[in-house]
């Protein structure tokens, strides 16, 4: 069974850091790129990051470019996100995908005052 668990959401003030973890399992995660998407309250999905296999090229969103760092770890099946400089338009559900096929079921960041 493919699963995809993100940890590490929660309430931070603006300009404060958040990171995200997903651990992967279920599937050969070396074989696949991974991503980070957020879903705001009330819009669509906003893809942010991916990591790739293989060539290990790193991509960013325009909107988080600067402010936010993905890595992955292929020894242990982990993907993670470093929230720096957080705004409160940060604040969304935020999902670890394999390749945009698989998904978690989100983290909640909340970024207010």
């Amino acid at each position: 069974e493919v699963q995809l668990i993100e940890s590490g959401g929660g309430l931070v003030q603006p300009g404060g850091s958040l990171r995200l973890s997903c651990v992967a399992s279920g599937f050969t995660y070396t074989n696949w790129p991974m991503n980070w998407v957020r879903q705001a309250p009330g819009k669509g999905l906003e893809w942010l990051a991916s990591a790739n296999n293989g060539s290990r090229t790193i991509t960013y969103a325009e909107s988080v470019k600067g402010r936010f760092t993905i890595s992955r770890n292929d020894a242990d099946n982990t993907l993670s996100l470093q929230m720096n400089n957080l705004r409160p338009e940060d604040t969304a559900t935020y999902y670890c995908s394999a390749g945009l096929t698989y998904w978690g079921k989100g983290a909640l960041v909340t970024v207010s005052a």
